[in-house]
């Protein structure tokens, strides 16, 4: 018995150790990722700034995938859409936004928290490879859904300027960053529709999923783009794994 108990210790120990230098691994394998000066943040010019460069304000735990699939620690995450780079925040420096070095970054996963309206749920980013545009193929996109159909939200920011002075003057006092974000469906036959998330437009673009689309969306008044994934789920569940 007590070299059973002795070999049990010592397996326990032999597996805190692994776990432990994993962790270590995962943090020097994201510390190679960061830029060693912070990342310069919009803050506007004239009298401020209105919108939001970022997919999400917040700063959301994420897991990070590498082409390579080395392990990496999570790390609070922010996607700049604006200038398209990732933002971490690392422990040792928590005042600092700090610019990911994302060239081999496949995806990343962010884990938003529940609230009293909404439960936590993960979002799932990843590179845009079927982008009709060239420029776009290396951008990230939202994957709200799933299934035999892929429902994708491609964010896209514009920073207009502040223009009052000069006879051509909008007499507009702040930069402005416009959400020119567009959603796709991905059919099975592998056509990337654009769409809006309204149920005749989305009804048009997958006419399998019409009448699914259209109980689901009955039964819960789609207005967000986590509502339109719950309609999805509904009307377009994902295959067994």
């Amino acid at each position: 018995m007590k070299i059973h108990h002795l070999s049990l210790l010592a397996l326990l120990f032999s597996a805190g150790v692994a776990h432990a230098q994993q962790d270590a691994a995962a943090q020097t394998n994201l510390n190679a990722l960061a830029a060693g000066a912070p990342a310069v943040v919009p803050r506007g010019t004239a009298d401020g700034l209105k919108g939001s460069p970022y997919a999400d304000n917040r700063w959301l735990l994420a897991q990070i995938t590498l082409a390579n699939n080395l392990p990496l620690a999570p790390v609070p995450l922010k996607y700049d859409v604006l200038d398209h780079r990732l933002l971490m925040r690392a422990p040792a420096r928590p005042k600092d936004s700090l610019q990911l070095d994302d060239a081999r970054v496949l995806q990343f996963v962010l884990n938003e928290p529940a609230t009293p309206l909404s439960p936590a749920r993960q979002r799932t980013f990843r590179r845009f490879a079927e982008a009709p545009a060239e420029n776009h193929k290396r951008d990230y996109v939202e994957v709200l859904h799933q299934g035999r159909y892929t429902l994708l939200k491609h964010y896209l920011k514009k920073l207009n300027k502040a223009n009052y002075q000069g006879a051509y003057s909008t007499d507009s006092h702040y930069d402005e960053i416009e959400d020119k974000s567009v959603y796709y469906l991905l059919t099975p036959d592998a056509r990337l529709v654009p769409v809006k998330l309204a149920l005749k437009p989305l009804q048009g673009a997958a006419p399998a999923l019409a009448a699914a689309l259209k109980t689901a969306a009955d039964a819960q008044k789609p207005k967000t783009d986590a509502e339109w994934t719950a309609v999805f789920a509904a009307a377009d569940p994902a295959p067994a794994k």
